[in-house]
């Protein structure tokens, strides 16, 4: 089965991923989807969670921090500044802390805590975390195509879901255990009952978010995850095993593809003879990636001839991709 006919025949799949190791295509790839679906009349956010973004790149564009900006009729792209939403957070923060103990000001030792918190190793994967929630959430396109970072930070990422979920199960049964007991004191003391927990709903808020967001990446109704990897030894070795992990997620895998394919006819022309044993080689991986993968493999996309930046080479990897024009 083609890419193209995976598409067409699961309209309801809206969440799209591409995963794998650095370097190997990831971006591009998910500029190519992006494109092609916008052609076909979808609304399409792609949108960068890897702190080394490179959407910029090749959509040519300045977007970095700049939320969703509009490259092509349809197609919106994002690259998401960890930076400024660990302030918004700081932010937040004070304001719910202002907000729910009714002070004038931030007390000195919590400001001293918000600001040592920023500078947790894990604070800008939380803040992207927490972005990508709020933009699935959002509901505003008809695709949302994630450009997910190398393999072991993916991972991380569909973990902290769970890790977040039991966290806050946690927080929760602990605040409302507590609410009941005010509720009794106050019985007890012939006061009104307390008004209704902020804390509390703070929690349930956060945890609704966390599972909208887990629930989607689970969802083998809604979300494509592939997989790309380059005709190397290493890679399918590396593929495989990833493989595996992310299926302990129930991350819904729909396949895979096969990127930097050396097109085989040069080896029927007058070529150096470096370029010949690569095309050997070359061969002898793809052949191991039909034998591994087989039916999963959705596309072949060739070496092209220079860096893929700008529509119209975005366009050449769309068509290589999904076929022509896609229809």
């Amino acid at each position: 089965m083609s890419l193209a006919q995976i598409f067409k025949q699961n309209p309801d799949r809206r969440y799209i991923m591409f995963g794998g190791k650095g370097g190997l295509g990831k971006t591009t790839f998910s500029a190519a989807t992006a494109y092609w679906l916008a052609k076909q009349g979808h609304r399409v956010l792609v949108f960068s969670v890897d702190p080394q973004a490179s959407l910029s790149d090749i959509f040519q564009r300045d977007i970095f921090g700049k939320g969703p900006v509009e490259i092509m009729p349809n197609l919106y792209a994002q690259e998401i500044d960890a930076d400024k939403r660990i302030k918004e957070y700081q932010q937040e923060i004070r304001q719910k802390i202002l907000d729910m103990y009714g002070l004038p000001e931030v007390p000195q030792e919590i400001e001293n805590y918000i600001q040592a918190a920023a500078a947790e190793p894990a604070m800008e994967e939380s803040a992207i975390f927490d972005e990508v929630v709020d933009i699935v959430v959002g509901g505003q396109y008809d695709y949302y195509i994630y450009d997910l970072v190398p393999l072991g930070h993916a991972l991380y990422y569909l973990s902290m879901a769970s890790v977040y979920d039991e966290w806050i199960d946690k927080i929760t049964a602990l605040r409302e255990e507590m609410a009941e007991y005010e509720k009794v004191a106050a019985v007890m003391r012939r006061e009104k009952e307390t008004e209704e927990d902020k804390i509390l709903k703070e929690l349930q808020y956060i945890k609704y978010r966390i599972n909208t967001s887990s629930g989607i990446l689970t969802d083998k109704q809604k979300t494509a995850f592939f997989f790309v990897l380059v005709p190397e030894e290493m890679i399918i070795l590396d593929t495989q095993k990833a493989a595996g992990l992310f299926a302990k997620f129930n991350v819904p895998l729909s396949g895979y593809i096969v990127n930097r394919v050396i097109p085989a006819e040069l080896s029927q022309q007058d070529i150096p003879a470096y370029l010949r044993n690569r095309i050997e080689m070359q061969r002898q991986y793809l052949d191991k990636i039909n034998r591994t993968f087989g039916d999963e493999v959705l596309a072949w996309v060739p070496e092209f001839e220079r860096d893929i930046t700008g529509l119209p080479m975005i366009e050449k990897v769309a068509n290589a991709m999904f076929g022509g024009n896609g229809a």
